[in-house]
């Protein structure tokens, strides 16, 4: 009879020790936001309040996993079955102090957790009557347009980083969310801090942060082929360097002239006909133009609500755009955009909004 090799013991409880030991240590950071078992210090004060609380429960985790998992350890190492052990060993039915330890503290910790987890809910979820700052966001397959309506600025996602949300550090900011089309949900890590988007319920939270910084954020909510690239950045900037950028900002949009309005064709124009019905794809995948001549793009968005499209015409091998449409076309209006000559090739053409689901070949000749 042939008996199975037993694998050395010792050396696989070093490798699971070191396992756990490493995974404890490792925490992500905003330059590595791979997860450890610790998560990004947060730069709210609310943040830091959830991130206190999940350590304190990590521990209590950990003492509690190491506690049983030691006991178990030690009761199959130690008292194994020995060569020679016909008999049964001392049977013990029940032990009072034990059993009323192993009953009162798990009961403890419970009443312990929920006090704390109630404190910290409520102060999340708490809103104040005078925010400093109000931000409207909206979330649509796939992008984001932030308005601050006091202001009286609106940015609009555009390629796949998204649009920029700046704030002001140490001021409390109310954010209302909004979609009009399916299920997102607006995170940012660093605000230990996650809300989903629900199209005809309009979430609203406060935040103050208390690090000026730059901050990445994304849809954490799968809502179709381009959810990946549905991502944001968030700028925190002190209270007066916010002002400044306002200020910047509104004369910016001031200065900043507006598209011109789409007309009709110029007379004895080529016009190419293309429509959008959704964030998907254009209708048309494939489009042929003149060569050495300027044409007119005429480009119909027929998606839902809150989506807007563009035409933008680059390379094959990327790089600067040579042309980008303007204004956005909005949900059920159509723009003329007069693209002007190319020579001979094959070029790709993009919607900006939703660069990575909306492509085609454009063939000049």
């Amino acid at each position: 009879m042939f008996r199975a090799r037993r694998a050395p013991l010792r050396p696989l409880l070093a490798l699971l020790a070191t396992v756990l030991v490493l995974g404890g240590c490792a925490q992500a950071s905003y330059d590595n936001p791979v997860p450890g078992a610790l998560p990004i210090p947060a730069v709210t004060e609310t943040g830091a309040m959830a991130n206190d609380l999940y350590r304190f429960v990590l521990v209590i985790a950990t003492i509690i996993f190491v506690l049983v998992e030691g006991l178990i350890i030690f009761a199959v190492l130690r008292y194994r079955r020995r060569k020679g052990d016909d008999g049964l060993p001392v049977q013990t039915h029940g032990n009072l102090y034990f059993e009323l330890g192993w009953t009162i503290v798990p009961f403890l910790i419970v009443i312990v957790l929920f006090v704390l987890s109630y404190q910290v809910q409520t102060k999340v979820d708490a809103r104040s009557a005078n925010p400093g700052l109000t931000v409207d966001v909206t979330g649509f397959q796939w992008q984001w347009t932030f308005d601050y309506k006091d202001q009286g600025l609106s940015f609009t996602g555009q390629g796949k980083t998204g649009p920029e949300m700046v704030l002001p550090t140490n001021t409390v900011v109310h954010i209302r969310l909004h979609s009009n089309d399916v299920i997102h949900s607006f995170y940012v890590p660093a605000f230990f801090f996650k809300r989903d988007v629900i199209p005809g319920v309009d979430n609203e939270f406060d935040i103050t942060i208390t690090n000026a910084g730059t901050y990445t954020g994304q849809c954490a909510e799968l809502c179709g082929i381009g959810h990946a690239d549905m991502r944001f950045s968030v700028r925190a900037l002190a209270p007066a360097d916010f002002t400044a950028w306002v200020a910047q900002a509104q004369e910016a949009a001031k200065n900043t002239p507006s598209p011109p309005p789409s007309g009709p064709p110029p007379s004895g124009a080529t016009v190419i006909t293309e429509s959008a019905a959704s964030a998907a794809a254009f209708d048309k995948k494939d489009l042929e133009a003149p060569a050495n001549t300027p044409f007119v793009i005429a480009f119909s968005n027929t998606s839902p609500p809150g989506v807007p499209h563009n035409i933008a015409i680059q390379n094959p091998a990327g790089g600067d755009f040579l042309f980008n449409g303007q204004p956005l076309a909005q949900p059920g209006q159509t723009v003329n955009y007069t693209v002007p000559a190319l020579p001979p090739g094959t070029y790709t053409f993009i919607c900006i909004v939703h660069p990575t689901t909306m492509t085609g070949t454009l063939t000049v000749k």
